[in-house]
């Protein structure tokens, strides 16, 4: 068994074809696509969150209204940028979705990607402090946030308070308890893999990451998947770790799936550079009719050593589009799979 969500880049715009023409368009399609998904029988709806683009750059408002419209279904991101976040204000933030959302955040934080903008964090007022690279600010800041979301007291409680406070130094709020243990990061490589597992998070790999042996994506994408749960098994965290791979997955059930991702010009593997001229590999994607699927998808190492599988949605197709995108992999590849 595996949970299967989707997760959906919020991308908007004006073009020919795009269903989604407005920021408006594509907050309110991701709450209904959220409550479909549930009523599916999908386990996630998960958002990326992307600064100066036409995408969903401010995921709490989002996630509170997902939380307030559905009962089921766990609602995350994947992921948030840390070099853009205050982490006592997104404490907050975080713990008021949660509570909205009766538990159920699942909450994915990373050092972020290629930007749109040079160095966008610096017009959000955020500045690394000097000797410390935008990345070892972003894990300064993540290690903050887990350290707050303890829940324990640390703020010094003014003597002329305007209303009563508990006994003690004072924490954040609010406080939503459980979700210190429901933080996820985004691994682009297996040392930040190994990271993450000391640090007690959950693990994201999407579909791309650095490309450290040259070997298939979906294989590399195993060994980090080894390389954290050893690096989990060492640090001596009690629970068990939660760990999600992203895929594009496409059952061809009719003439528009055909249409739309028909073509083969996806199916392997693609090598690119980031921005610090990194080599980095992007996972191929996969569309096919179910029956063929079913076995394309069997060889893949990085599903198999996941718990937690999410679909990357078209969303500028439309909620009914990409509804019917979710139901065809739950409906005609997982159960084939045991995923269901």
């Amino acid at each position: 068994m595996k949970k299967i969500g989707f997760l959906s880049f919020g991308h908007w715009g004006p073009s020919l074809h795009s269903q989604t023409r407005s920021a408006s368009d594509a907050l309110l399609q991701s709450i209904d696509l959220a409550v479909a998904a549930e009523e599916l029988g999908a386990d996630g709806a998960y958002f990326r969150v992307h600064h100066f683009a036409r995408q969903l750059g401010s995921p709490f408002p989002l996630l509170a209204a997902v939380g307030a419209k559905t009962k089921r279904i766990e609602i995350g991101t994947a992921v948030i940028d840390m070099r853009y976040e205050n982490p006592l204000y997104m404490a907050e933030d975080a713990g008021a979705a949660d509570l909205i959302a009766g538990g159920r955040l699942q909450l994915g934080i990373s050092r972020g990607s290629p930007e749109q903008v040079i160095d966008g964090w610096r017009y959000f007022g955020y500045v690394p402090p000097e000797g410390m690279t935008d990345a070892d600010m972003a894990r300064q800041r993540t290690e903050v946030l887990l350290e707050v979301l303890r829940g324990e007291g640390f703020a010094q409680p003014n003597p002329r308070r305007m209303f009563p406070n508990p006994p003690g130094l004072l924490r954040v709020e609010p406080y939503s308890e459980g979700l210190r243990e429901r933080i996820w990061w985004g691994a682009g490589a297996n040392g930040t893999a190994a990271w993450a597992a000391k640090m007690g998070m959950n693990l994201q790999s999407s579909t791309l990451k650095n490309d450290e042996s040259g070997k298939p994506f979906h294989i590399q994408q195993a060994e980090q998947i080894r390389i954290y749960r050893e690096a989990w098994k060492e640090a001596g965290h009690k629970r068990e770790p939660r760990i999600s791979v992203s895929r594009s997955i496409f059952a061809l059930m009719d003439d528009r799936d055909r249409a739309y991702f028909g073509g083969d010009g996806e199916n392997d593997d693609q090598i690119g550079f980031l921005g610090d001229d990194t080599r980095a590999i992007f996972g191929r994607s996969y569309a096919a009719e179910p029956d063929v699927l079913i076995e394309q998808l069997k060889t893949d190492e990085g599903i198999a050593e996941a718990d937690t599988l999410l679909l990357t949605v078209p969303n500028q197709l439309g909620v009914a589009y990409n509804t019917h995108v979710i139901e065809a992999i739950l409906k005609h590849v997982a159960p084939a799979l045991g995923w269901r």
